[in-house]
């Protein structure tokens, strides 16, 4: 929705199985963009997604926004130490990989224009152990070692830009399953110096990272998340634990 308010046009794209949720077709409707079904592991879809975007916006892609995580170890109840390594296949595919397929096929179709912008979104998980956040911390600390190596190649051949972000606990559809999501964000708000930052801040800080204002910046792991990352602790868990 930021991206269409400051004038971008835009297309949407999600699983199938997904597609018939109908929540992405309102989205859709508000912002006038078509949705593009893909499977994110398939690269038949990613190659229809690239060439109808292109056709669609009539040119070359200047952004992308990689949202995508699913863990079927944490769907079923599996302990990081118990995982079914199968299922942690799927996840790593879907969640981590799908971000060097995307990437793969717009450096395929040459999609992108010079001086593209990808952002993919990712969680403080990857650097510090939290138990609960199972093998989806693993399949995040691999989506941001993609970023860094396909950022090195996609900066030398078209100077295109590739960051993660790695944002405040949000309320997800993903992040809600989560064991424990709901007394996270209220420790994860008082450990931050600015508060947990929302959905729409994220938004709004992702909105930069497409714009010309960051065209140096690439290959990134980029905190937003009210000071989070760096605070060891605060006045507010101490008075808390000291009750």
């Amino acid at each position: 929705m930021r991206c269409h308010e400051e004038g971008a046009q835009l297309v949407l794209s999600n699983a199938p199985v997904a597609l018939r949720m109908g929540e992405i077709n309102k989205l859709a409707e508000a912002v006038k963009a078509p949705v593009i079904g893909a499977d994110v592991t398939n690269m038949d879809d990613l190659k229809k997604l690239f060439e109808e975007s292109v056709k669609h916006f009539g040119g070359g892609i200047d952004f992308i926004l990689h949202s995508i995580g699913m863990s079927l170890n944490m769907r079923k109840g599996k302990g990081y130490t118990e995982i079914d390594y199968e299922w942690n296949k799927k996840t790593l595919d879907i969640s981590s990989m799908s971000l060097h397929r995307v990437l793969r096929t717009a450096w395929d179709l040459d999609a992108l224009n010079e001086g593209a912008s990808v952002v993919a979104l990712t969680y403080i998980a990857a650097q510090r152990t939290f138990p609960d956040y199972n093998e989806m911390a693993d399949a995040k600390a691999l989506l941001e070692s993609v970023t860094r190596s396909f950022g090195y190649y996609y900066g030398i051949k078209k100077k295109v830009r590739v960051n993660t972000v790695s944002q405040s606990p949000t309320r997800t559809t993903a992040g809600s399953g989560v064991k424990g999501f709901d007394g996270f964000i209220t420790y994860a708000e008082k450990m931050s110096p600015l508060g947990n930052a929302s959905a729409d801040e994220c938004a709004g800080y992702c909105v930069t990272l497409f714009s010309d204002l960051t065209k140096m910046v690439t290959m990134q792991n980029l905190f937003h998340d009210g000071g989070f990352s760096f605070s060891g602790v605060t006045e507010a868990v101490i008075n808390q634990m000291e009750k």
